[in-house]
């Protein structure tokens, strides 16, 4: 301190190797030759307060490949959420990357699938079109679960969204924002094509796990001896 150089006492390794991702500098384990070492850089160093906490922030790093998104939340499970919804949308986006390819969300997608499926049920002969338009329902359900979990109206919202699509409006989808339906391509509302698959296939292959279930076998409740302390 005296000379200039500031340290950082307790770092764990984790810590360190994202240290160098942003700064851009390297880790060394001695100082023996530190003319070959890269030298990260960054333009502010300051000891901030986060609740209780004190933490070191690096502020106009050069790189930027991490950063730290800090949660705050009432209790610990509402911070359990957060962190598994921020997860979430970081495997998502994770995957937007591999796969660029998109379709529109707000329902939209669930509901042209939805139709597609009820078309070609109409022209099937025999008990499959029964499991095929129940598919077709399953999928409309998804746009009710949407609208119910954001406050609104599903019944009211999906029957606007089934008639926009019947009469060929077919980007409409649900505007959970203003609360009505409008069109997923002007909005910019969409949703990961690989995420989008992942989902109806995990979805067909439990309701056909739950299909092929033929008995329930079920334990004997334990016997319990008799108590005679209320006698």
């Amino acid at each position: 301190a005296d000379s200039g150089v500031m340290a950082i006492e307790h770092a764990d390794f984790e810590g360190v190797e994202r240290l160098a991702l942003v700064t851009g500098g390297e880790i060394t384990s001695t100082f023996d030759c530190p003319e070959k070492t890269k030298l990260g850089r960054c333009d502010l160093i300051e000891e901030i307060m986060i609740g209780e906490d004190k933490l070191l922030k690096f502020s106009g790093v050069a790189l930027g490949e991490a950063c730290t998104i800090v949660l705050r939340g009432a209790t610990q499970q509402i911070l359990d959420e957060a962190e598994r919804s921020l997860h979430d949308a970081l495997c998502v986006l994770a995957q937007t990357v591999k796969e660029t390819r998109t379709v529109y969300g707000g329902g939209c997608s669930e509901m042209l699938m939805a139709e597609a499926v009820s078309q070609l049920a109409a022209k099937t002969p025999g008990k499959e079109a029964i499991a095929m338009e129940a598919f077709a329902r399953a999928l409309r359900m998804l746009p009710t679960i949407i609208a119910d979990n954001a406050g609104f109206d599903s019944a009211h919202l999906v029957a606007q969204m089934r008639a926009a699509h019947t009469q060929g409006e077919k980007t409409t989808g649900l505007d959970m924002d203003q609360g009505t339906i409008g069109k997923m391509e002007q909005l910019g509302i969409t949703e990961s094509f690989q995420v989008k698959r992942q989902v109806l296939i995990s979805g067909s292959e439990a309701a056909e796990m739950i299909l092929r279930v033929d008995n329930i076998i079920k334990a004997a409740p334990r016997q319990r001896p008799a108590d005679d302390r209320c006698h």
